[in-house]
This record gives C-alpha cells, structure tokens and sequence, in this order.
C-alpha cells in the first residue's frame, strides 16, 4: 500500500459522513463540497473507487429531499444545482480516466520499448532479433496479428507472427495469378499477405517498412485487426517507433555480419598465401581449418568459439612469414638454432596480429600456444595440461595429424593408420586425452561414412 492511501481513505470517509450529515441538515451547499472531496479522494484511489461520488451523490441529493419531506415540486435552483454538479463531477471523472488510461498506455509503451531494447540487444542473430521484436510489439496490445516480412533472395517470406498470421511463417509470398508487378514493394507485399487471411481477421490493418543504416530496406511489418476500429495517429506513431528500433538493430547486425564476412575472407585469403610459402602442394590450411571446425562442433562448441577457433586455424603459421628460406624448406633436419629460428614463428605471428583489434583472444592464443604439449615439453611457455588455451588444444591435434598425413620437404606422407596410432599414443603427452578421443571417434565416424557410401 502507497504511503498516501490511507490519508485517502480518510478523506473518502470523512467525505461520506458530511455527505450523511449534509443530506440529513438538507445542506446542498456541503452536499456539493462533500461530493467533491469524495471525488477526489476516489480518483487518488483509483480502480473501482473513482465511481464513489457519482454513486453517491445522487442517492445523498434523493435522500435530502426525501428527509426534507418535501411535498410540493423541487426548487428549480436545487435541481439545477443538483444537475450541474452531478454532471461536473462525472464529466471530471471521465477525463480523469482518460488521463490515467493515457498515462497507462504510455508507461506501457516506454517499458515495451526499453524491455524491447534489452531483448533485442541479446539476440544472438537476426532471427532472434525479429522474433523478439514481433512478441515485444504483441505486447503493446495494438492488434493480435503481427507479422514481419523480409527478403531471402528477391522473395518475401513471414519471418515470425503472431495470431492468425502465425501459421503463415517461413511460407514464401507469391504474386497471385498472372500479376507481373515486382513483389519487392510493401503495398504489394501487403495485399498479398494480408489475402491470405479470412475478411473478419483484417476489417482493420496498417502496414509499416522497417528500415535499417542508409535507410536499407529490410523488410515491413503488418498489423491487422478483426475490428473496424482504424489505428489512430499514436498507434501509428507507436508502430513506426518501434519499427525504427527494431530496423536500428537489424540493422547494425547485417552490417557487423558483413565485417565479419570481410574479415573471414581477408583472413582465408591471408592464409592461403601464407601456405604457398610454406606447403607448395598447397590445402594444409583449408584441411586443417574445415577439419578442426568440424571437431569443435561434435564437442559442442558455441559458434563464437568455433569462429575464433576457424580464424585461429587460417593465421596459425603466420609468423612464418619472418622464417628464413633457408630454414623454412631445409629438406633434412634442424640443427638446435634452427629449430629455435622455427619455433619463434608462433610469438612473431602473436605479436603480428596484435594490431587486429577484431581477433579474439581465443584467435590469439591458437597462434601463440599451437605448439604447446600436455604433459608442459611444449614451446614457447611450457604451458601443462588444461593451462593450454582450448582453441590451440584442439588445434594441434588436427594441425599434428595432416602435417603426418601429408608430405613435407623433410618427410614422405603417412598412412592414416599410421597417423591415428601416433594420435593415439600421444594422448595424455602431446594432447589433451579427452579431446584426441573425440578426434578419433570423429574420424572413425568419417571412414564409417565413407564406407556406406
């Protein structure tokens, strides 16, 4: 209970016994002062309460004439004066319900979209993001069938509804007949959508596009309602506020998915080139990237972590870059300063990729640690165990295994047999235990595959 409901309470009260006592003295004067207190100690209350002085007053005003015992007609001042004031006080009231309803709808409207902003900030992807939209504006109450329509290659598609819009999700909208008009307009796409609804769904319907940065179309939103009622100017205002937000955060995700596809293929690219330096058959790269992804998802990886662990795999032997020719394709072996040369490739190529503000750390600490060992004999830090970053303890082990499989300067290829019996004979000293038997099985699970094909 709000600290100042008693003191209305009282009031309501005290209002009610002067009315009492004004009836009964056939006061009109303090019958109408009492009666506006009790108004005002009603609308504090709210709810039901704001009703009291209209109940009230009239059966006080009937009462004083009745006490009164009054057989000849009423005095018109009285009656008049009994009008006026009945119909001040319902007249305030009306509007004062209608300002509390406003502020209602308002206060509902400001915690929908600030609700809003909180949700659509945590989705993860645009799927996420329209549907979290389309329930957040459902429950603004402005109609019960909401749908959000975009483009997936030129045609339309409900992406999420609401109400009898919901069935028609995923379904792609196509011109009707012979219509020949190019379904990328909003009117079009509008009456399309909306002939798919019964007449009685959509009396009622207002259509909104959604915009995101440099006023990018990405898609439109449609309301429809089974009244006749026309939304008025502040539902449509609403409507296309939240359009804006909704198109706000579309859209700086289609723009930070698009950094993220350049940022991919300028890395690919990186890695590709860097490769041809160091493996003239060329594919360790792709190999190992497509191959290490691949395990990450079978152990259950987010695809945050998978991306770190895909970029980490494209720039693992960047450093190399900085390795002598000499060294790099010595055909025989390294004498104890080359290989120490070598081994500076996975420090140099940290240090290289510091200035990428968008890696990762998990990125980094692939190239920086690939080359670390479980059981601590690794370089550069000697790192032990589960000390070992999860991207490069993954990694190494898909990085060790083609590096076996496949040809170098100093070495001839090994049979797959071969290579997963030194995997396995590995685990616990160069690799991590758990994840070598999730890349056994992996493989095996490959060869099963292959097999039935």
């Amino acid at each position: 209970m709000s600290a100042g409901r008693p003191l209305f309470i009282l009031l309501l009260l005290v209002s009610l016994g002067l009315l009492a006592f004004a009836a009964q003295g056939h006061h009109q004067a303090l019958l109408a002062g009492a009666t506006l207190i009790l108004a005002l100690a009603s609308w504090s209350l709210g709810g039901g309460w704001r009703w009291t002085a209209l109940i009230a007053y009239p059966l006080a005003f009937a009462a004083s004439m009745f006490l009164a015992g009054r057989s000849a007609p009423l005095p018109l001042l009285d009656l008049i004066g009994a009008l006026l004031t009945l119909a001040g006080v319902g007249w305030v009231t009306l509007r004062e319900q209608g300002a509390r309803s406003e502020l209602a709808w308002q206060q509902n409207i400001i915690d929908a979209l600030r609700v809003g902003s909180e949700r659509l900030n945590e989705a993860r992807d645009a799927d996420s993001i329209i549907r979290a939209g389309v329930d957040i504006l459902n429950k603004l109450d402005i109609a019960p069938n909401i749908a959000f329509v975009a483009y997936r290659q030129g045609t339309p598609y409900i992406l999420s509804a609401t109400g009898v819009l919901k069935q028609f999700v995923e379904r792609p909208i196509q011109p009707s007949g012979n219509d020949s008009r190019s379904v990328q307009a909003d009117h079009w796409v509008a009456e399309e959508a909306l002939a798919m609804l019964r007449r009685e769904d959509r009396r009622s319907y207002h259509i909104t596009p959604v915009y995101g940065r440099a006023s990018a179309h990405l898609g439109v939103l449609i309301l429809t309602r089974p009244d006749s009622v026309a939304f008025d100017e502040q539902e449509k205002s609403v409507i296309a506020s939240f359009g804006r937000l909704l198109g706000a955060q579309l859209g700086q995700w289609h723009a930070i998915r698009e950094l993220r596809d350049a940022n991919e293929l300028t890395l690919r690219s990186l890695g590709a080139a860097l490769e041809r330096r160091d493996d003239e058959t060329g594919g360790h790269t792709q190999r190992v990237v497509s191959t290490s992804v691949r395990l990450a998802r079978r152990l259950g990886w987010d695809e945050e972590q998978v991306q770190a662990l895909r970029w980490g795999a494209y720039l693992h032997d960047l450093g190399k870059i900085a390795i002598p020719d000499r060294i790099l394709h010595k055909p025989g072996s390294l004498d104890d300063t080359e290989r120490r040369v070598i081994q500076t490739h996975t420090t140099i190529g940290y240090d290289m990729l510091q200035e990428l503000h968008f890696l990762p750390a998990e990125t980094l600490d692939l190239v920086r640690y690939h080359h670390e060992r479980w059981d601590g004999t690794g370089y550069p830090a000697g790192l032990r165990g589960q000390n070992i970053p999860e991207t490069a303890r993954v990694f190494t082990i898909v990085d060790v295994y083609d590096a076996l499989t496949n040809a170098r300067p100093y070495k001839s290829a090994w049979t797959r047999e071969r290579a997963m019996q030194e995997i396995r004979s590995q685990a616990g000293k160069q690799f991590d235990p758990q994840y070598v038997e999730a890349f056994v099985r992996m493989m095996a699970d490959q060869d099963d595959a292959r097999l039935v094909l």
